[in-house]
C-alpha cells in the first residue's frame, strides 16, 4: 500500500525529496506541505501541485502516514517529536538531533508509540556506496583494517542564502557534512566503539557572499576543524577531518584499506560515482563496474522505511543508526575539551546490504 507523506519544511532541500519519491510511486507519494511561513508552503505546494497546510494541521491529517522533517537542525528533535506524538512515521533530515539527550528522547517515543524513525543521509543507498559494500562482502579487499575519510572546505557562507546557522549550535562541519561520512563508514564498517579527537576553530566571525546577504557578519559559535580517530568494533580504524576552515586540498574522500587491496569510494554526499579497486596483482587502480542503480535521489531512505513498514522488516536509513552517528560526531568535541578517548555506548546494526539491482 502506498504510503502517503507529508512535508515539513519548504526550503533548500524540499525539492530533492519531490524528486526523489516520485521514483517510487508505487511506494510513497507526496500529498501534502508545510512550513512556519505558509506562503512558502503554498508557493511550494503550487509548483508541485500537492496540498498546502500549516504544521498543526499537516501533523493532524489523517492522509498523512509519514512525515519528512526538512526543518533547521535546531527543531529537528520537536518537530520529529511533534510527528510522533500525532501517530505519524517520520523521517528527518540530517542530523536526527542537535544533543544526545534530544535524539535519544525522539527513539524512545518512537519505540513508546511503535513508530518508524528514519532520518538522513540516505546516499548510501545509492548505486556508488552500495557497489563499494558489495566489494568489500566478497572479500575484494580482504579484511579492512583501515580507512581516511575526509571533507574540507572553506564553509558555504561564500554561496549559501541562509548561511548563519552554519555556525550556530547544530551547525559545523561535524553535524553538516560529517553524517554523510560517518554513515557511509559505518555502513562499510560496521559500528564504532571509540573516538579520539581535537577541534577548534580558525575566525570568529565569516562573511557572508550571497547577494541577498552579501557583507554579512557572521558569529562563529562552534569548532570548525575537527581531527580525530575511529575505532570500528571489528578492529579497523578510520582517521577522519572535518573542516570549514580549509581553502583547497588533494585528499580522497574516503578510502577503505584492507589485507588485500584498497578501495577508493565515491563522495558519500551523492548517490552515484565510480568505485575504484586496487589489488595487488594488478597493481594499479581499477574502475569497477556498478553492482547497483545510481539513478536514486534523496528520498529513497524513505521509500525503504515505507517498504519496511509494510514488509515489518528492519527499515536502513534508521533512527537508531542516526542517534549512533550523533553520538559520534559529539564525541570529537568531547574527547578533545577532555583529552581523553570517548566510548560510544549507542551501537548499532551494520545496516544490510540492498539486493543488487
Amino acid at each position: 500500500m502506498t504510503k502517503r507523506i507529508g512535508i515539513i519544511g519548504c526550503g533548500n532541500i524540499a525539492p530533492a525529496y519531490i524528486k526523489g519519491c516520485a521514483l517510487f510511486p508505487d511506494d510513497v507519494q507526496v500529498v501534502a506541505c508545510a512550513d512556519i511561513d505558509l506562503a512558502r508552503a503554498e508557493a511550494f505546494a503550487a509548483q508541485h501541485a500537492i496540498q498546502a497546510l500549516t504544521p498543526e494541521a499537516l501533523l493532524k491529517s489523517d492522509d498523512v502516514d509519514i512525515v519528512i522533517n526538512l526543518t533547521i537542525p535546531a527543531v529537528h528533535a520537536e518537530v520529529s517529536l511533534q510527528a510522533i506524538a500525532a501517530g505519524k512515521h517520520v523521517h528527518s533530515e540530517k542530523p536526527l538531533a542537535i544533543t544526545i539527550e534530544d535524539g535519544r528522547r525522539v527513539l524512545e517515543a518512537a519505540a513508546a508509540a511503535n513508530v518508524r524513525v528514519g532520518c538522513a543521509p540516505d546516499t548510501f543507498l545509492g548505486g556508488g556506496l552500495q557497489t563499494a559494500r558489495q566489494l568489500i562482502d566478497r572479500g575484494a579487499i580482504g579484511r579492512p583494517i583501515a580507512a581516511t575519510a575526509f571533507m574540507m572546505s572553506h564553509g558555504p557562507e561564500k554561496w549559501h542564502p541562509n548561511p548563519g546557522f552554519f555556525y550556530e549550535a547544530g551547525g559545523g562541519p561535524m553535524l553538516d557534512m560529517g553524517p554523510y561520512y560517518i554513515t557511509a563508514l559505518v555502513h562499510l564498517l560496521g559500528p564504532i566503539r571509540r573516538v579520539q579527537a581535537a577541534t577548534g576553530r580558525a575566525f570568529e566571525e565569516r562573511v557572508a557572499g550571497h547577494e541577498a546577504i552579501k557583507g554579512q557578519k557572521l558569529p562563529v559559535q562552534i569548532s570548525t576543524h575537527a581531527a580525530g580517530t575511529l575505532d570500528f568494533e571489528s578492529g579497523a580504524i578510520a582517521t577522519m577531518i572535518m573542516s570549514f576552515d580549509v581553502w583547497q586540498h588533494n585528499l580522497p574522500r574516503i578510502e577503505i584499506y584492507g589485507t588485500e587491496g584498497s578501495l577508493s569510494v565515491p563522495d558519500p554526499n551523492t548517490f552515484n560515482g565510480v568505485v575504484r579497486l586496487w589489488q595487488p596483482a594488478s597493481g594499479n587502480w581499477q574502475d569497477m563496474p556498478p553492482t547497483h542503480r545510481d539513478d536514486v535521489l534523496r528520498g529513497i531512505g524513505v521509500v525503504d522505511m515505507a517498504r519496511a513498514i509494510a514488509e515489518n522488516t528492519p527499515h536502513r536509513a534508521s533512527g537508531q543508526l542516526a542517534y549512533h552517528v550523533l553520538e559520534t560526531m559529539m564525541a570529537f568535541d568531547t574527547a578533545s575539551e577532555q583529552g581523553r578517548a570517548v566510548l560510544l555506548s549507542s551501537g548499532t546494526d551494520q545496516p544490510a546490504p540492498l539486493p543488487p539491482i
